[in-house]
């Protein structure tokens, strides 16, 4: 049995044991896509956006879920506010008891998936879903082009920026920093990358020249839920095939001490450590790289 066929068996055991292929998933009267969208709007409620993107769902069938929904008087969607474009879906006081339930009956299928076998079985079970879990999240993950002024990019800046504030010794003000203007990174100069998953932003990086030839990497960074993947050099690649096809011939970057992670990365991909270049104040080690 070669790999795509184990997967496929994998495939058909996981659907039959957990019973989506039913009509009345788990027992309600409604089809898993139904229960799954229930379980997303959640007790905060979701866009209809955030929806179609965690859910890969296109316009068109997410609209007739909703719609089934608020005809069970389990859902209501509203504008979100002011914006009348923005639509929100939120759990009606039926919707929160059903959501509740199927909470409970979803833990109860899978204690019934571990209540057959021994101790041993069980924990092996629970540590290769696990496994199962990171490696198709890391699967999933798509990198993009971004235009760095959005408010996607800038999420995830405003989250790298905060974590180096965590993490220096002395913190971090992007003031005192040696930071680029976000139009540095737009073409045809530059590039914004942004990775994500299911539709949500979850690390980003950004390209930029120098001078003719020479592109320096700055502001990559990966939220912390999706580290361990091995994301980093995969993002680290897509850059450097970035900075290739900007004709840039050598690659320079930077980094802080504190940052063993990002230096263990660097090294290992190629980077020699170098002479100081930039005025950057956080800045320890700077690294170059060629790619011709």
């Amino acid at each position: 049995m070669d790999d795509v066929e184990k997967i496929r068996s994998f495939n058909r055991t996981v659907t039959r044991r957990l019973g989506v292929l039913n009509e009345l998933y788990l027992g309600r009267d409604r089809p898993l896509v139904e229960s799954r969208l229930l379980f997303e709007i959640g007790a905060e409620g979701a866009s209809v956006r955030e929806l179609r993107l965690r859910l890969g769902l296109d316009s068109g069938f997410a609209s007739r879920l909703l719609r089934g929904l608020e005809r069970k008087k389990l859902v209501r969607t509203e504008p979100a506010g002011a914006d009348g474009r923005v639509r929100m879906a939120r759990l009606t006081c039926a919707g929160l008891e059903e959501l509740e339930r199927l909470n409970s009956l979803s833990d109860d299928l899978a204690r019934s998936m571990l209540a057959p076998l021994e101790p041993k079985q069980a924990l092996r079970l629970v540590a290769a879903m696990t496994e199962v879990d990171l490696l198709l999240r890391a699967a999933s993950i798509e990198f993009a082009e971004s235009d760095p002024r959005s408010a996607e990019a800038d999420g995830c800046l405003q989250r790298y920026y905060a974590e180096l504030a965590a993490r220096f010794s002395n913190g971090f003000e992007l003031h005192a920093d040696d930071a680029p203007p976000a139009e540095v990174f737009l073409p045809p100069a530059g590039r914004m990358l942004v990775a994500r998953l299911f539709g949500e932003a979850v690390g980003c990086g950004g390209i930029r020249t120098l001078e003719p030839g020479v592109g320096e990497i700055k502001r990559m960074w990966l939220s912390p839920g999706v580290r361990g993947l091995g994301l980093g050099r995969r993002l680290l690649a897509e850059l450097e095939r970035t900075a290739a096809a900007l004709k840039l011939r050598t690659i320079r970057l930077d980094t802080n001490g504190s940052l063993a992670e990002a230096l263990r990365l660097y090294r290992e991909s190629g980077y020699r450590e170098i002479a100081r270049y930039n005025d950057n104040p956080y800045a320890q080690h700077w690294f170059e790289k060629s790619l011709s």
